[in-house]
């Protein structure tokens, strides 16, 4: 069976299971389709999660590679989204653990956080450094979860899905997670009121 390439086939009509499918059938050129969809998101949350973009670099790229691989245990009846976040997930809690155990880390790489956020917005403001600031400060898992929630958008059937958390303890991380940005982001404002 000759299958069409890629090229000629509309990436932004096909779903993304529809695209698993070809690479399965042999047209490895629809995995590129898959990357160029789901390549910002990874680098995005991975970046927020690690605090440097080399690291999120290194890590996307293991997780789009496992994923490669992987692409016979995909269920074309869940979202391709949520089974490549949940190797993404994976991927950077490991790499946290290889950091000396969840070790709090303070984001100070200005590059990766201007080029993580230039995705999604033209113009960094003072308080979107602060809050991504206050982000990197997190737990790691409160971080995860409110970047997951409120970054990804994700709902908290899909988080459990990725993280394997239950939907109520996912919800608790989130909820400590905003109160704890909003205790960090109330101790910035003291200092430039």
């Amino acid at each position: 069976m000759t299958l069409p390439a890629s090229s000629e086939v509309d990436a932004g009509s096909m779903s993304d299971a529809a695209l698993v499918r070809r690479v399965l059938d042999g047209d490895a050129r629809a995995f590129t389709l898959l990357v160029d969809r789901h390549l910002q998101p990874c680098l995005r949350f991975a970046t927020r999660m690690l605090g440097n973009r080399h690291d999120a670099e290194d890590v996307t790229q293991e997780a789009l590679l496992r994923a490669y691989r992987a692409l016979a245990t995909y269920d074309a009846a869940g979202s391709f989204r949520t089974w490549l976040f949940a190797i993404l997930v994976n991927r950077c809690r490991t790499s946290l653990l290889q950091r000396s155990r969840y070790v709090k880390r303070v984001v100070t790489d200005e590059d990766a956080m201007r080029a993580a956020t230039a995705a999604d917005r033209a113009a960094s403001t003072e308080l979107r450094i602060e809050i991504e600031r206050a982000v990197a400060v997190l737990d790691p898992d409160q971080r995860e979860a409110f970047l997951l929630k409120h970054v990804e958008q994700l709902g908290y059937d899909e988080m459990a899905a990725v993280t394997g958390a239950g939907v109520s303890a996912l919800k608790m991380r989130v909820k400590r997670a905003c109160e704890r940005l909003q205790e960090l982001l109330g101790e910035v404002n003291d200092v430039t009121s």
